[in-house]
């Protein structure tokens, strides 16, 4: 064998050993909260269970993290600094009144959280004691400033707003010394009164916030997906999905346009949660470290049939879905406003919407939900998802309920290539919080329970404990192809783990031989990278599948009659385009007109309200 042959087999298998495939460890119940918290935010349209969010970041130096939730009153944030070797609690909580735990970025003497809180004053305060959100910046232990965001006094000129539901996101740049934070708002005065979009806004390390132009007071409509990630000078990079049938890299306009990312299926008032939707918007925008590129992921329906958007006009499009369940796409960013591929198309009468996608999965008969992913290094990313199987799906506003089947994992290198085989962890672990890096793990919160998407749920059952999982790309254990068993009497994991975690998934049937002495986990779990495939998927129990080939407005229908009859529940209103549908936006009332009773059969792709 020629030198130049042997030195570049060499270098080929030491690539496949750096990264291989994902290697999950859990720290069941590590730990204990302060007070206890309900892990389940119901969403607004369905009432589906989603996760309720609970922030967490490291700190710069890596030597301390912090968890924030909204306690089980309801009425209380609370912030508690995680160990990052054990990932047991650290010292006393800090707590604040407030309603949402919508981000938190870590400092090495302290933190920032974003919150909802209540509006301070006498005058100008917002209708039904709604919320506004705050940025809460805490040293030592001991809150420094409070900045609100929104409210009265707020940008007063351009309208006055308030924000029931945050479902955004706060980053920070060290480079500019400046936080930024992407929330949801309501206009209760000025030009947008009565309408949703959202807001963009930027505090500098004293708490003064920026009257910049990269700031925003009101943007996409109806935004229930948000993506914000920072870069060295505002604006940093942004992404929104809007109910006009867009997903958009948003940076440099900070409304609904820019750099088309996807085609989505959407309807009025509703996007389709393709961040997550409700207590989401977290850990789906990521920048690889050292470079200017970055990685969004997102569930998609996919898009056929393009066709104008008759409440926007050209050149905004809407178009029927490909499928009724949610497959996992991904994008790549060259710079915080310019994508690596094509951007989608705006081509009215095009056939197919997503050809410019980067799919890391394609299923018409598997959903996958609650897609997010985070950089571990300047050259690797992690995508995570969850499966749910044999899904009941039904078209926008409505979603998929289905058999919970374990939590997705894909490596994915900065150009978009996965990196090893998709390894699906069935033990439990899901992703309920911000991922962040560890050491050189990827770690992130969640709760340990049995995670029921089969139907709609309100409220979980109250805990105490966090569980904590993470991701490693350890070379010693990466491997060809296949999955396996691991062992219950195995010995412990290796020592460069921070600490002795109670299960792990192994991708892997064989290490390299310089690594077989390489320490197995002590749970029997298996990962496996199989993904179904069929022509169609379950529209309801009381209906024939629908070829997903044959999708296009006129086939999706809404079952006739309320949507109390689709999920047994109240109904949810039918809300205006652009417009709250009354002052009072904590809760529709369940006397509402039900939805399929006002949208014709095509709305399901966006027909005008």
């Amino acid at each position: 064998m020629r030198l130049s042959t042997l030195l570049s087999s060499i270098l080929a298998t030491s690539a496949a050993c750096v990264a291989g495939d994902p290697i999950i460890t859990s720290f069941k119940n590590s730990l204990s909260l302060s007070a206890s918290f309900d892990p389940i935010k119901a969403a607004y349209w369905t009432g589906l269970p989603h996760h309720r969010r609970t922030p967490f970041s490291v700190s710069p130096d890596g030597k301390s993290a912090y968890l924030a939730y909204l306690d089980s009153t309801y009425n209380t944030v609370r912030v508690q600094q995680v160990d990052t070797a054990t990932f047991a609690a650290v010292g006393t909580p800090f707590s604040t009144k407030g309603y949402e735990a919508a981000g938190l970025v870590a400092q090495n003497d302290g933190f920032a959280l974003l919150a909802t809180i209540d509006a301070s004053g006498s005058t100008d305060l917002p209708p039904d004691n709604t919320p506004i959100v705050s940025l809460i910046r805490v040293k030592g232990g001991v809150e420094a400033w409070r900045t609100p965001l929104n409210g009265p006094g707020v940008h007063a000129a351009d309208g006055l707003t308030d924000t029931a539901e945050a479902n955004g996101d706060l980053v920070y740049s060290a480079a500019s010394g400046l936080y930024a934070a992407y929330f949801v708002v309501a206009a209760y005065s000025g030009y947008a009164s009565g309408h949703f979009g959202d807001s963009i806004q930027y505090v500098n390390d004293n708490g003064a916030r920026q009257d910049i132009a990269s700031a925003s007071t009101f943007g996409c409509s109806h935004n229930t997906g948000i993506g914000l990630e920072a870069a060295d000078a505002p604006p940093f990079a942004s992404v929104c999905a809007e109910d006009h049938g867009a997903i958009w890299l948003n940076t440099e306009t900070r409304y609904m346009s820019g750099v088309k990312i996807a085609n989505e299926n959407t309807t009025n008032g509703v996007s389709g949660e393709p961040m997550g939707g409700m207590s989401g918007s977290y850990s789906n925008l990521a920048l690889f470290p050292g470079t200017t590129s970055y990685i969004f992921a997102w569930q998609s329906r996919g898009a056929l049939n393009l066709y104008t958007d008759s409440w926007m006009e050209a050149p905004y499009t809407q178009c029927s879905p490909r499928w009724l369940n949610h497959n996992v796409a991904i994008a790549t960013l060259s710079s915080k406003s310019k994508l690596t591929g094509a951007e989608a198309s705006s081509t009215v009468g095009a056939a197919e919407g997503d050809s410019q996608v980067n799919w890391i999965t394609k299923s018409d008969s598997v959903d996958h939900q609650n897609v997010h992913v985070a950089t571990l290094n300047s050259t690797l990313s992690l995508v995570t998802w969850e499966v749910l199987e044999s899904p009941d799906c039904q078209p926008v506003p409505l979603s998929c309920t289905g058999k919970f089947g374990g939590t997705g994992f894909q490596f994915v290198d900065a150009t978009g290539a996965k990196v090893g085989a998709t390894i699906t962890d069935t033990t439990g672990v899901t992703v309920s919080g911000d991922m962040a890096v560890v050491g050189n793990k990827i770690c992130w919160p969640y709760v340990d329970q049995t995670w029921d998407l089969s139907k709609p749920k309100d409220k979980g059952t109250l805990t105490t404990k966090m569980s904590f999982a993470c991701a490693g790309a350890d070379g010693a254990a990466a491997v060809a192809s296949s999955s396996i068993k691991a062992s219950s009497t195995a010995a412990p994991v290796a020592s460069s783990s921070p600490a002795v975690p109670t299960s792990a998934v192994v991708s892997s049937a064989v290490s390299p031989a310089s690594s077989a002495s390489a320490a197995i986990p002590t749970s029997s779990i298996v990962a496996t990278s199989a993904i179904q495939t069929s022509s169609s998927i379950r529209i309801s129990s009381s209906q024939a599948a629908i070829p997903t080939s044959n999708l296009s407005p006129s086939s999706i229908i809404i079952p006739s009659g309320s949507l109390s009859t689709i999920f047994g529940r109240p109904p949810r209103p039918t809300r205006s385009r652009h417009t709250r549908q009354s002052t009072n936006r904590r809760r529709p009332s369940s006397a509402s007109q039900p939805i399929a009773s006002t949208q014709p059969a095509a709305a399901s792709c966006g027909g005008a309200a």
